[in-house]
């Protein structure tokens, strides 16, 4: 059994009250790691800790420049320690090691790596002005911000949050998921290694309500909140912050529509699609769980598409030559489990899909879902595809935006007058083209409706982690 602190102050600590909860491997139904129950006490801890650093200077003080230098250091860290967090984050969740380390791993670096390059380099605006007055902005570190991350994609989504906050010299304060909170730790402890100096980026370990994760949201000395999870969570969050007038950045659920068109490259169409469906087992808010395709082609489109499925590897996430591991913990399973059984009682027609031992459930691919039906409505976060036909251009459209949920949609179409002209009419936050979580990190991310609040990336990050200062000046004395 491995243990992990608290990352407060720049110290590794346990919990006042000395209790602790344990991680479980999916796989294995065996606890590997045990970690310190944090809960009010810890957070103001941390946010104590972070103000204080924020406040003298320690970080934001040093310039850009400075903080880029350690920021890189950082990132070399991570990518030295590659095979340390990728295990963590499989141990943790089930996620196929060939997907922490080959996936994940890099692009937590390269999170860190851009957003210090971006700090850097970031131009304010010049604003000429008329009767001898000349006005710039600034963009000043907005303070202490608390990162709440979600534990499909743990030290990803950690960097996505922590590495533009540090970049333009805020102060961190981080929740992971209770289920996923291993790399968190380690992030933190090669934060340190690398030079950043302690309260800037603390970490602090434990539940959503009545536990560390609310008093975070609720603490009047957090300057800002940023979050990924469900949209149940985000609306309580809201509510919180709202009382201190915090600022949010929400991310929040999906259901993203795939539409594949008649003009379609099917073959690139069928493997774009296998990866936006089942990569992490579905559990993915970006996932493409709702699958149009148009009705000349759903015949061979949908045949070649369930025998790409069915030849997926399930199995032991540790196994090098596994592409689909189990659902990330048994109140998970539980809930798709719900999904699964409750195919055919709802109309639904399963093609392909199982159940397996443990925790697995097998690529699951259904056609003859109703509209209404929940496996078409809700957010189910396993690897469960509904196949849906369509007949035209208007029709999909109509289909795509007929959800609580914008947050990202793909479509499969050679003809480029039709992929501007759809990408224009669909309400979400990202579409992408005959390809899928291709990302450019100055591009906004976030959604609409149920999907959040906010964008990040690029300069929207900066415009989240920083305050924005205009600055007046009169540069002749003769003039009003």
């Amino acid at each position: 059994m491995e243990t992990f602190g608290h990352i407060i102050d720049g110290e590794e600590v346990l919990s006042r009250s000395g209790e602790t909860f344990d991680s479980v491997d999916p796989y294995t139904g065996q606890a590997w790691a045990r970690f310190p129950l944090g809960g009010a006490a810890e957070a103001a801890l941390a946010v104590a800790a972070a103000r204080r650093a924020f406040n003298d200077g320690r970080w934001s003080g040093l310039g850009r420049g400075r903080r880029r230098s350690i920021l890189h250091r950082f990132a070399d860290l991570i990518l030295e320690h590659a095979d340390e967090l990728a295990l963590a984050d499989t141990r943790d969740m089930g996620k196929p090691i060939t997907q922490s380390r080959g996936n994940d791993v890099p692009r937590t670096a390269d999170n860190i790596r851009f957003f210090a390059d971006h700090a850097l380099i970031a131009a304010a605006e010049t604003l000429p002005m008329d009767s001898g007055h000349h006005a710039y902005t600034r963009y000043e570190p907005a303070g202490v911000v608390a990162a709440i991350a979600p534990w499909n994609f743990p030290m990803m989504l950690e960097s996505w949050k922590v590495a533009p906050a540090l970049a333009w010299g805020n102060t961190v304060v981080l929740k992971p998921a209770e289920d996923t909170p291993a790399s968190a730790t380690i992030l933190a402890r090669l934060a340190l290694e690398a030079g950043i100096p302690p309260g800037v980026f603390n970490v602090v370990h434990g539940f959503g309500p009545d536990s560390a994760g609310a008093a975070l949201t609720a603490h009047p000395d957090v300057d800002r909140i940023t979050f990924t999870g469900e949209s149940a969570t985000g609306r309580i969050i809201s509510a919180a912050a709202a009382k201190n007038l915090t600022p949010v950045s929400l991310e929040l659920g999906g259901k993203g529509a795939n539409v594949v068109f008649a003009d379609a490259d099917i073959d690139n169409a069928v493997s774009w699609s296998i990866r936006a469906i089942f990569t992490n087992a579905g559990q993915v808010c970006l996932a493409g769980s709702r699958l149009y395709v148009h009705r000349s082609i759903q015949d061979e489109f949908v045949a070649r598409f369930v025998k790409a499925a069915q030849a997926m590897v399930v199995g032991d996430p540790q196994d090098e030559r596994t592409q689909v591991g189990p659902l990330s913990s048994k109140t998970h399973y539980d809930k798709v489990r719900t999904y699964f059984d409750s195919i055919e009682s709802v109309g639904g027609t399963l093609l392909t899909g199982a159940v397996g031992d443990g925790l697995f459930i097998h690529p699951t691919v259904v056609t003859d879902i109703p509209a209404d039906a929940p496996h078409q409505c809700e957010e189910i976060f396993g690897p469960i595809v509904t196949v849906t036909p369509f007949d035209t251009e208007d029709e999909v459209v109509g289909l795509v935006n007929d959800s609580p949920f914008g947050l990202n949609a793909m479509l499969f179409s050679e003809n480029l007058s039709r992929a501007h002209r759809v990408a224009a009419r669909l309400n979400v936050g990202t579409v992408w083209v005959n390809c899928f979580f291709i990302r450019d990190l100055r591009a906004p991310f976030g959604g609409v409706g149920a999907s959040g609040v906010g964008r990040e990336g690029g300069s929207f990050s900066r415009e989240f982690f920083t305050e924005p200062k205009a600055v007046v000046m009169q540069i002749d004395q003769t003039a009003d």
